[in-house]
């Protein structure tokens, strides 16, 4: 296992759920992609490397924001990638 295996950004997490809790029928896997980069780019990082101690010290105030965010960096991702579209 390399390093990079070790760690995880939680912010992808949140936003993959928050791509899921406003996926359209005509969403395809190009844009929801390009969606999720955007998103992620206006989002801080948040490593970890085990789920569970993530979990424990995260408050529930903090990951209420978090999620928050992270449902607000999905919606101006998503409009921002419809703006820019290429025919």
């Amino acid at each position: 296992m390399s390093l990079r295996d070790a760690i995880d950004n939680f912010y992808e997490r949140l936003v993959v759920d928050a791509i899921d809790a406003t996926r359209e029928e005509s969403d395809n896997a190009d844009y929801l992609t390009d969606v999720m980069c955007v998103a992620l780019n206006r989002l801080p990082t948040r490593y970890y490397r085990h789920s569970i101690d993530m979990m424990f010290y995260l408050g529930d105030d903090e990951l209420k924001a978090m999620k928050q965010n992270s449902l607000t960096a999905v919606q101006a991702a998503r409009e921002f990638v419809k703006s820019h579209q290429r025919d």
